[in-house]
């Protein structure tokens, strides 16, 4: 019963979804037979996907938003859509109650097999989690901490041909005080126990420092392990094979940026499909924007995969910016992740994630009003500023340029004061319009805090009185090089906006992207709050 409980609750829209979302602001699929990079224009840090059948399943780093481990699916490589989640709560829940910035679920992979879905992923504070379900949309299985230990990271499994499972990870030097090494496990027949512990298969610190987000194949009687190194924004893919799972192994560069503009190319992994293709999917690090998803023809030439295009044909490739779609055997919709939001069904969006394990008093989906209604949350005992505030609600930037707006109605409680609400882009500084009841009345500010994770305090740019709660509010993120500039703007009649406050250099998370969203707070408790409807949130 509680497995339906948890569907019903966290995946009503994957359910019940007819027409695929399309942005307005970004969609891969050119609509002539080819594709442009990055498919997805937003934060899915770590992509690892699988095939079954004519569908493909996309699993990405969540660390500390929930739900977590976002589940998207697509019918071609190109099209993507957000299925659900494989966590509805982070475990231990009651630190994960707190924001854990850059903590969490880090680098998944997702495998299917025997009817299951299957998720491994590392927590680097308390070891290897493995989570699964008959289906991506869920419900998933309380997390199973696999391979206990701190430090352990980016974790994939492999069935070998004779049922014997192991299970391939890194090391975190923040955790486990050593990195640039990969070693191999042997896991029980159920996947939820070490067998036989861990062995160092490969050692990096020569040619491969930072060696990490391993992903396990078997083709051709080879063992293979597909990993990047050399940093985020500076490395390069590695292949790793062996005819023994233990090693040795052999290794060679198989993609690097080249001459192309995409740095990194960062972790991913290989899927084929049914007609024998075979396509990589990596990220690459925009900053503020976070880590794009790009999508990479690969072949196999003497039994090593070459990823990209290899013009001079050394066997290492580089990114493609457009190329020509996978053959899929079928005709599929455009469709991109969700963005906008009328807020008339009774669940959460998809596409929106708390900062840290929610209380279910927090919201409440009026379906019947067609408004998302957040309750003003007491700040925390130690709050300095909103980094410290569990209740922020946020989606990733999903473009190099768009506009955020949303309508809101601020109802505080009449016996409190400096209850506020707003409109907030979040990162390791963040600005936002807040709307806060004050004595003199409604007062709506363009705030800002620069170095937000070192406890620094807001300061106000600009402050105008409103008459009342009602009000529109407005972000406009613009890409300039690796920036994204933000101007805030407010409207009283949802059509003239009036600039309010200074431009906003956006700046990323902990290992995230910035975000966009909402929140509703108060400085104190009492025995009951005010809260804010939100009638729409749209992207354009």
């Amino acid at each position: 019963m509680r497995r339906i409980l948890l569907s019903v609750v966290f995946f009503p829209l994957a359910l019940c979804a007819q027409t695929p979302y399309v942005s307005n602001v970004w969609v891969a699929d050119r609509e002539n037979g080819t594709y442009k990079n990055p498919v997805l224009y937003a934060d899915y840090s770590d992509p690892d996907l699988c095939r079954t059948g004519n569908d493909y399943y996309m699993v990405s780093s969540s660390f500390n938003a929930i739900p977590g481990l976002q589940i998207l699916h697509s019918t071609d490589l190109v099209n993507w859509t957000i299925a659900g989640y494989a966590l509805a709560k982070q475990t231990p829940e009651a630190v994960f109650a707190e924001p854990q910035h850059g903590n969490g679920a880090w680098a998944p992979s997702i495998r299917y097999r025997h009817g299951e879905f299957y998720i491994f992923y590392g927590d680097p504070d308390y070891g290897i989690y493995m989570t699964k379900s008959e289906t991506a949309e869920g419900a998933w299985d309380a997390p199973v901490l696999v391979k206990p230990g701190k430090g352990l990271i980016d974790p994939c499994p492999l069935w070998d041909d004779d049922g014997r499972v192991y299970l391939v990870h890194a090391f975190a030097g923040s955790r486990a005080g050593i990195k640039s090494l990969l070693a191999v496990c042997e896991l029980s027949s159920d996947a939820k126990s070490v067998v036989r512990e861990s062995v160092i298969v490969y050692d990096g610190h020569e040619v491969d420092p930072t060696v990490e987000g391993p992903k396990f194949y078997k083709r051709n009687g080879y063992y293979y392990i597909l990993a990047p190194a050399g940093g985020v924004t500076t490395g390069w893919q590695v292949a790793l094979r062996s005819k023994n799972v233990y090693g040795p192994y052999e290794r060679r560069m198989v993609l690097t940026s080249g001459t192309t503009a995409v740095n990194g190319p960062h972790q991913g992994g290989w899927v084929d499909t049914p007609g024998g293709e075979d396509w990589f999917i990596h990220f690459q690090d925009l900053g503020a924007y976070g880590r794009v998803v790009h999508l990479q023809p690969l072949k196999w030439v003497n039994d090593w995969p070459v990823i990209g295009i290899d013009s001079d044909g050394d066997g290492c490739g580089e990114p493609v910016l457009t190329h020509q779609k996978p053959n899929a055997g079928q005709t599929s919709p455009i469709a991109t992740p969700a963005e906008s939001d009328e807020f008339n069904t009774s669940a959460l969006g998809l596409q929106w994630q708390w900062h840290a394990n929610p209380m279910p008093w927090w919201w409440f989906a009026h379906a019947e009003k067609g408004v998302l209604r957040l309750y003003a949350v007491p700040q925390p005992e130690t709050y300095k500023n909103l980094w410290d505030v569990p209740n922020l609600l946020l989606q990733k930037f999903p473009a190099p340029d768009f506009t955020a707006t949303v309508k809101l109605t601020f109802s505080p409680c009449g016996k409190l004061k400096n209850e506020r609400t707003g409109l907030l882009v979040m990162g390791l500084d963040y600005a936002l319009l807040s709307l806060e009841n004050t004595p003199e009345g409604f007062v709506l500010s363009q705030n800002e805090c620069r170095d937000a994770d070192r406890g620094n305090p807001e300061r106000t740019n600009a402050s105008v009185t409103l008459d009342n709660g009602t009000v529109y509010l407005r972000v406009k993120v613009e890409r300039q090089g690796v920036s994204a500039l933000c101007t805030f703007s407010y409207s009283i009649n949802g059509e003239t906006y009036r600039q309010i406050g200074e431009p906003f250099t956006a700046r990323e998370g902990k290992w995230i992207g910035a975000k966009a969203g909402l929140f509703c707070s108060r400085p104190s408790t009492f025995n009951d709050a005010g809260w804010v409807d939100t009638d729409w949130f749209r992207v354009n």
